[in-house]
């Protein structure tokens, strides 16, 4: 019988990944998060999954060694909500501390943990080309910068192991990269068949943050679609 594979989650946010890998089979080892609601939850929900705190403070060859580490950087420098400022802003840039981690852990190892990296963002990764990135040429070459990050530079210029893999890149609902299919069609459904017909009203934005769309995109000249256009101007008078 094959040892079911391991996971490590960074920027774990409330256990997407580690749930997600539960329900394929996958054991979550460990996580990092620091917004403590986020860890209440997942302590709660997940109690054997160990929680090592600040991406900054982890030493990847000091953790124990997972098949998978699954990671997705603040957006905030990356979003067409934000300023672009890219990779190497502050919040997004803690991408590169991920890299640091699978270096650490590939070299401590030699190169045989991780086996796989699960990568996810927005499609604004790689600025100013994110809003063409939806053709196949572009996605390849979004996708094998990443991996130039996360394979390069391995302990004294080592060759990369065979069991080194990308397995998934998500760039946003219009570029994702993951080609694999539904494990079944009984698994599939549409989103209309998952919303909320009464949504609790603490999820609806404020009308401040309404308002901050509709000037941004008004300075921007970005024209919003008609729906979102009407929603947003609606909620912002409430």
């Amino acid at each position: 019988m094959n040892k079911p594979l391991t996971l490590g989650s960074l920027f774990d946010g409330s256990g997407t990944f580690p749930m997600a890998g539960i329900l394929s089979g996958i054991t979550p080892i460990w996580a990092s998060e620091i917004e403590p609601f986020c860890i209440r939850v997942t302590t709660k929900r997940l109690p054997q999954v160990k929680h090592l705190g600040d991406i900054n403070s982890i030493n990847g060859a000091e953790i124990e060694p997972v098949d998978i580490i699954t990671f997705g950087s603040p957006c905030t420098d990356l979003s067409i909500a934000g300023k672009r400022a890219g990779l190497n802003a502050e919040r997004s840039g803690l991408f590169f501390q991920a890299v640091r981690i699978i270096k650490k852990m590939r070299c401590a190892t030699n190169g045989k943990y991780p086996r796989f990296a699960v990568f996810e963002n927005v499609g604004g990764i790689f600025p100013p080309t994110a809003e063409k990135i939806s053709d196949a040429s572009s996605k390849n070459s979004a996708k094998s910068k990443i991996q130039q990050y996360l394979s390069l530079n391995l302990r004294n210029g080592q060759k990369q192991a065979k069991s080194w893999e990308m397995i998934s890149l998500s760039l946003g609902a219009r570029s994702t990269l993951n080609t694999g299919i539904r494990p079944s069609e009984e698994c599939g459904c549409i989103l209309s068949q998952i919303l909320m017909a009464d949504v609790p009203q603490k999820y609806y934005l404020s009308p401040k943050a309404c308002l901050g769309i509709l000037r941004r995109a008004s300075e921007r000249g970005k024209k919003l679609p008609e729906v979102l256009q009407i929603a947003l101007e609606r909620q912002a008078q409430a």
